[in-house]
């Protein structure tokens, strides 16, 4: 007696699961080209849920998904290089101050105008530490003051003195207060550079109102340049004949 047809062991009986034809398929990627006709009989929900569409406009549609990604990563990029290029021009355009002024006071002055003019820096300080009051008047303007090392005040910066890396955020109350002393309030964001190692020169600060225009995931690779040039220049002033005089 023959067996049933139900119990027949054939291919028809049980076809390969998803995973089998998925790895059939990916085992054979030519697998559509000898049979043409079943690519264009195969229908795919439309990604709406409201028609079905060929395989070959499915395909067409990620295609052009991806392209439009790549346009979007494309535009990223180009700005990207654009700001790149115009802070290149911007710290260009410092370095160029800073090789024109022939004493530290010029030097300080065209570190100003350049943060100020160029890179819209409307607060912003310098703190002169250590000795560098042998070099520059002893006096406190909105841009440059001085300070001692064993001031109590630098106390909070300690930390920052002795990473002597570029920081960027918020900080204390403390900090912001003896950076903009009567200005505090109003700066949300600060940039801390050092100058020279172990900020052997001093302390460049630049505020913003703007709680993000300063913050902890941003590159520090330019305020890190700015302070490289800053204290070059400062350093040099230093021992250009009569800089100690310059403010006597």
């Amino acid at each position: 007696m023959s067996k049933p047809e139900a119990e027949d062991s054939g291919p028809a009986a049980n076809p390969p699961a998803d995973q089998g034809v998925a790895d059939y398929l990916a085992d054979h990627p030519d697998f559509f080209e000898h049979h043409a006709g079943l690519l264009e009989r195969l229908r795919l929900p439309h990604r709406s849920g409201t028609a079905t569409v060929s395989l070959v406009e499915r395909q067409v549609s990620v295609l052009q998904e991806k392209n439009r990604g790549l346009e979007r990563r494309l535009r990223e990029l180009v700005e990207v290089a654009r700001f790149n290029s115009g802070l290149s021009d911007k710290i260009h355009a410092l370095a160029l101050r800073l090789l024109h002024a022939n004493d530290v006071m010029a030097v300080l002055g065209a570190l100003e105008a350049g943060l100020r003019e160029d890179f819209g820096a409307s607060q912003a300080v310098v703190v002169l530490l250590h000795n560098t009051s042998e070099i520059v008047p002893r006096e406190r303007t909105r841009f440059m003051r001085h300070a001692d090392r064993a001031d109590a005040a630098l106390k909070p910066f300690s930390t920052f003195i002795q990473q002597s890396k570029p920081r960027c955020g918020r900080i204390r109350d403390a900090q912001r207060e003896f950076l903009f002393p009567g200005e505090a309030a109003g700066i949300a964001s600060v940039a801390m550079v050092p100058l020279g190692d172990d900020c052997e020169l001093g302390i460049l600060a630049i505020g913003s109102n703007d709680p993000e225009r300063f913050n902890p995931t941003m590159s520090t690779d330019f305020l890190a340049r700015i302070g490289q040039l800053a204290s070059a220049a400062l350093a040099a002033a230093r021992l250009e004949p009569g800089a100690a005089r310059g403010g006597a």
